[in-house]
């Protein structure tokens, strides 16, 4: 028995240890499991790392010290910004580093204030980047925060240096343009003394399209050593050294005088990208035309063996009124924009051009599209000034990096230098054009619009319209082309007079496209403007108002206008109104016959538009109540839920009760009072808008109804602009002769004439028709007299035969005279002549007819406004009667 119990005491002491080893890995694991560390933005088993717990008292209890805030959070792609970090203060001992994106690690620093620094690198994307921070030399990385890397261009003006007189710049070095440059930057930007003023170069190197295909930004030389941090730096350019003088695109950095030339992750400010025409080598500056020539001869046997881009890139939309208003594929390109006035450098004769916001599948090329003043595309077959599809989209295309996918930089390796070699430098801008030629509208196809606002209406794309004024969330609209989700929060108005008016409006607006970011737009619940979460994050626009994002971009006006653009071309613009928000959808005809939702069926069939999830449709003339019941169905669930519920508010109100609150009745048919004061004020402000009217009537507010009519417009502008348009194509002038015209659209007419010494065969003129075929024949001009010549020769010799004609009476009556004076005869030929005379020139003198009967003489009749009279005398000389 001893032995046993003995036995079994063991055993229990090898279970204790390991129920004790287990607890104690299973403690450790739940601890783990609680902790931020490398896990900032999860939700975890007892606490949250979401920036969304703060407000919800949920956090984790180290969030603060591994989820960081920085400031500022972006900055130029081409590096140099520095930034701090916020919530955690650092000992004067520590070694701070970050690292971007797991690759890239700069080295930072602890301030006097306790806060650490960093400096942000040189990269070859834009985006949500992740950074990772150290406080031990790089050893561990267990901080974390998001940096946001923004297209060169599109940063502010602040974080730029300027080139003062940007176009002597890039023409220096051609006739008739020298002298000094000048540079001016923030001189606050650095606290240093000193600066130096770098040139760096920019390259792509291997075989295109190839996997060691690899771009580079190169430090070349310095071009001002320890100068004065004044803000300003002229110079007088000399050609570069041999090395250098080959690089013709890149910018100037300039950075404190304390680090080494060319030395990687420092502060610093970048001048704009340019043509560095004025650090080129000599042979430019004697005969630049033929060294542009050479540039641009050997540009273009390059393009001839590359693949073909064009076939993949969308046409552009046929007018500027389309351009401007289809805001989920076209953006305004900021070299040429008519809000701004900008002169369009390098499209001479457009006001305004736009770029299409996505890359092409495979080539990841872009299309650009300008406009003249009459609102009509511009083709670089008709000017130099047209629209151009570009090698490299200028905002890049992910995963970026590598060519020609680098934001800005590949697109003037292919697209904008070589414009400088064969246009601007020389003047062999056919070569340009060839490889460069514009698209015309014949394939576009405008997207379909539809619209939620005001109480709310939602307008769909099929031209119906439904008033749904439930209280909750419910589906707008869901694709299952590209699993597109629309999801919209509807909340009652703002209290008036101290009771709540039984209406409801749009106050949150959640997207998502595929595995994209989830984007939602709310009116703030304290300061009644719009805040725009993204990935339940609540972000600001007040750094930069252009986020390329995972599957869209977002972009956002200064009067909080939010656009928000996905890969498939869908487009969602939102607004805040009269205390409601105001949303538009534009969807490709890819869409046609994928939707579902509030917003409808998109399929020509305005009488489906009221389809439940179960795919049975209730009739259009469905009452107001069972239209309320429609609404219900497209509820939104919390499992299937994009929204954001951060505050105790929304999660009573939304997330822990029903999404359609069945005990908020609204009103559904608003009494008009003649009587009612407000209805006066009404009728002047909203016209015959009905929306507008409803608005005014259920809400008791103008302003209601104000942001109601102006979204309404908004609508019909956008459906009115984005009209299919039939364009013919363009048409050439023929080969020796000349085209009057360069509208291809709809009745349009084109107009043809042939040079000196040609003739027209074919037709005319040439008139777009309905069915998008020119009317008429093909129009050619072959050698010999033209029509113009020949009816200018016609006119000639038919007054030399006229002249011929009397010449030869005249003769034969003076021969008959003689013969017939003797006879006593009356004269035919005098006849003749007056019938002949009279029917070319009634007014003829006398004095022309030579008479021939016996008693007549010459009459003389010098007021030859008698004509009535010299008429009468001839045909009584003539024995007419």
């Amino acid at each position: 028995m001893p032995e046993r119990l003995e036995q079994s005491m063991k055993l229990i002491g090898i279970y204790s240890s390991f129920l004790i080893l287990f607890c104690s890995i299973a403690h450790q694991r739940e601890g783990a499991q609680d902790s931020c560390s490398h896990r900032c933005g999860e939700e975890l088993v007892n606490c949250s790392c979401q920036r969304a717990c703060k407000s919800l008292g949920i956090c984790c209890s180290d969030y603060s010290e591994f989820c960081l805030q920085i400031s500022p959070s972006s900055g130029s792609l081409m590096g140099g910004k520095d930034f701090e970090i916020l919530n955690v203060t650092f000992n004067a001992s520590s070694v701070v580093s970050c690292r971007f994106k797991q690759e890239i690690e700069t080295s930072g620093y602890v301030a006097e204030d306790g806060r650490a620094h960093c400096i942000s690198p040189l990269l070859y994307e834009s985006g949500l980047i992740p950074l990772e921070i150290s406080r031990d030399g790089g050893l561990t990385f267990p901080h974390s925060a998001t940096w946001l890397s923004v297209h060169h261009s599109k940063v502010s003006a602040a974080e730029k240096s300027t080139l003062v007189n940007a176009t002597k710049w890039q023409y220096y070095g051609t006739p008739n343009t020298g002298g000094n440059l000048t540079v001016t930057w923030m001189h606050q930007t650095f606290p240093a003394r000193c600066i130096n003023i770098e040139v760096w170069g920019y390259q792509e190197t291997g075989e295109s399209y190839s996997e060691n295909w690899m771009a580079e930004w190169k430090y070349l030389y310095t071009l001002g050593k320890e100068e004065p941090n004044s803000g300003t730096f002229t110079f007088i350019p000399v050609p570069a050294k041999a090395d250098y003088n080959t690089w013709d695109i890149g910018a100037l950095r300039i950075s404190p005088s304390n680090y080494s030339d060319g030395q990687s992750n420092v502060p610093s400010i970048w001048s704009p990208v340019h043509a560095l025409a004025w650090h080129l080598e000599e042979d430019f500056r004697k005969h630049s035309a033929a060294w542009a020539t050479a540039k641009c001869l050997e540009w273009d046997r390059r393009e001839e063996k590359l693949p073909d881009f064009l076939e993949e890139i969308m046409d552009c939309p046929c007018t500027l009124a389309q351009a401007r208003a289809d805001t989920g594929r076209f953006h305004t390109d900021y070299g040429c924009d008519i809000e701004k006035g900008s002169v369009c450098t390098y499209h001479p004769g457009a006001v305004h051009c736009v770029r299409a916001i996505q890359a092409s599948p495979q080539y990841a090329s872009g299309q650009q599209c300008c406009y003249d003043s009459t609102g009509t595309q511009i083709l670089t077959r008709d000017s130099i000034g047209g629209s151009t599809p570009d090698r490299g989209h200028d905002w890049g295309s992910p995963p970026f990096k590598k060519p020609p996918r680098v934001p800005g930089f590949s697109h003037w390796l292919y697209d904008v230098i070589s414009f400088y070699y064969c246009c601007l430098w020389s003047d062999n801008c056919q070569f340009y054009l060839k490889h460069r030629p514009s698209s015309d509208c014949r394939t576009y196809k405008p997207p379909r619009v539809a619209s939620a606002f005001g109480d709310p209406h939602f307008l769909t794309f099929d031209g119906a319209n439904i008033t749904f004024k439930g209280q909750g969330e419910y589906t707008l609209l869901e694709s299952s082309l590209t699993t597109l989700r629309v999801q919209g929060r509807t909340q009652p108005a703002r209290p008036l007079n101290g009771t709540v008016a039984k209406v409801t409006g749009l106050s949150s607006v959640a997207i998502q496209e595929n595995n994209s970011d989830v984007i939602e737009v709310r009116n703030s619940e304290h300061s009644g403007m719009l805040e725009v979460l993204l990935n339940k994050e609540v972000i600001s626009f007040s750094e930069q108002s252009w986020m390329d994002l995972k599957g869209l971009f977002l972009y956002s006006t200064a009067d909080q206008n939010i656009t928000v653009m996905f890969s498939s071309g869908a487009g969602m613009e939102l607004r805040g109104r009269g205390g409601f928000l105001s949303l538009t959808v534009l969807l490709p005809v890819e869409f046609h016959n994928h939707t579902q939702g509030l917003l409808g069926v998109m399929n020509d069939n305005p009488r489906d538009e009221y389809t439940f999830k179960n795919g049975t449709t209730m009739s259009s003339d469905a009452s107001p109540l069972q239209l309320f019941e429609f609404g219900a169905d497209w509820v939104v669930k919390n499992e299937t839920s994009l929204f954001t519920y951060d505050t105790q508010f929304l999660l009573n109100n939304f997330f822990y009760v029903a999404k359609h609150n069945s005990a908020f009745i609204p009103v559904f048919s608003p009494y008009e009072d003649p009587a009612d004061l407000l209805v006066k004020e009404m009728t002047l402000l909203c016209d015959s808008d009905p929306f507008c009217k409803f608005d005014v009537l259920t809400t008791r507010s103008l302003k209601v109804g104000n942001s109601t009519r102006v979204s309404h417009q908004n609508h019909k502008w956008l459906v009115e602009s984005l009209q299919p348009v039939v364009c013919c194509g363009w048409l050439d002038h023929p080969t020796t002769g000349k085209k009057e015209g360069t509208n291809y659209l709809l009745a349009s007419t084109i107009r043809f004439s042939c040079n000196q010494g040609y003739r027209l065969a074919g037709s005319e003129e040439r008139t777009c028709q309905l069915t998008g075929v020119w009317s008429g024949d093909t129009t050619s001009c072959l050698p010999g007299t033209d029509n113009n010549q020949a009816v200018l020769f016609g006119c000639i010799f038919g007054i030399l035969g006229f002249v011929i004609l009397v010449l030869l009476i005249f003769l034969l009556c003076r021969k008959q005279k003689r013969l017939l004076l003797e006879r006593n005869e009356s004269s035919p030929c005098c006849l003749f002549s007056h019938i002949v005379l009279e029917k070319q020139s009634p007014q003829a003198d006398l004095s022309l007819y030579r008479l021939t009967h016996s008693q007549a003489t010459i009459l003389e009749l010098p007021n030859k406004n008698r004509i009535g009279e010299e008429r009468i005398k001839r045909r009584k000389i003539c024995g007419i009667q």
